[in-house]
């Protein structure tokens, strides 16, 4: 997975953004090697966020670099980045809730589509538009969301709604995809199941980063955990090494037992 001399399929080298006299991040580098669920965790305020605002093209970077595959990305906005394949779904609901769960696909494969719009609105790519939509209902058959197809997302419970926002962010075809806070608000089962469709995703050969605050979900999923504290790079390694490592429990002051005693 993270063969000797391969190179990042992600890079943030350097990476600081102020905001006014404020540091949110400082100077962090970190590496994303293809194929890793690749976790980034911190106490309240370390940076995390900002870092992936700045990744996904959200906020530009105040110095430092961002690579995605070799190529300096950053600053670039993010429908430039989905259509490169860098992809990322949000803490929050950006879902129409008007619209039904699978036109709330359609739109996520525009996002990633290569085709044009004008060649859409004159039909002359119609082929490729039943193509989509073929796409998108396998996707939506991925999440087990397909018999909902043609439901308001309004009418949809808040696990439901967290799975769909992932199938929309699927449906770009990502080579990375950018999960922020996948299990917020989640009981244990949605848990269960939300961690099983990461790794289910990360096996269609998607390299998946997320950013999470339930550490018995990250210790349990990720390859390789990166820790942030103050904007910097405080600890990175395999889960068991991070659980255990001082510096990481002591950042967290005993908030969480997860950070030291997830299982």
């Amino acid at each position: 997975m993270n063969p000797s001399g391969e190179r990042p399929i992600l890079e943030a080298r350097g990476l600081t953004r102020r905001f006014g006299g404020l540091v949110a991040v400082n100077n962090f580098s970190f590496s994303v090697h293809e194929g890793a669920i690749h976790g980034l965790i911190g106490p309240n305020g370390a940076g995390k966020t900002t870092t992936f605002n700045v990744i996904s093209g959200f906020y530009a970077p105040t110095a430092g670099q961002v690579l995605f595959r070799g190529l300096d990305i950053s600053g670039r906005k993010t429908s430039a980045l989905a259509a490169m394949g860098l992809v990322r779904t949000f803490q929050g609901s950006t879902l129409f809730q008007e619209f039904s769960v699978l036109d709330n696909v359609r739109v996520g494969r525009h996002l990633g589509a290569r085709a044009g719009f004008i060649g859409r609105l004159i039909g002359t790519d119609r082929l490729s538009e039943r193509a989509a939509d073929a796409k998108a209902m396998e996707t939506l058959d991925f999440f087990g969301l397909q018999e909902l197809a043609g439901e308001p997302v309004s009418n949809l419970p808040h696990g439901h709604q967290r799975m769909l926002g992932m199938a929309v962010a699927l449906a770009a075809e990502p080579r990375v995809l950018l999960l922020d806070e996948p299990f917020t608000g989640m009981n244990p089962e949605e848990t269960r199941r939300m961690m099983a469709l990461v790794r289910r995703i990360r096996d269609r050969g998607v390299t998946i980063i997320l950013v999470e605050h339930d550490m018995q979900a990250v210790m349990n999923l990720c390859d390789i955990i990166t820790v942030m504290n103050f904007g910097a790079l405080l600890v990175e390694g395999a889960p068991e090494m991070v659980r255990n490592d001082p510096a990481v429990i002591e950042a967290y002051l005993g908030s969480t037992d997860g950070a030291g005693h997830a299982s």
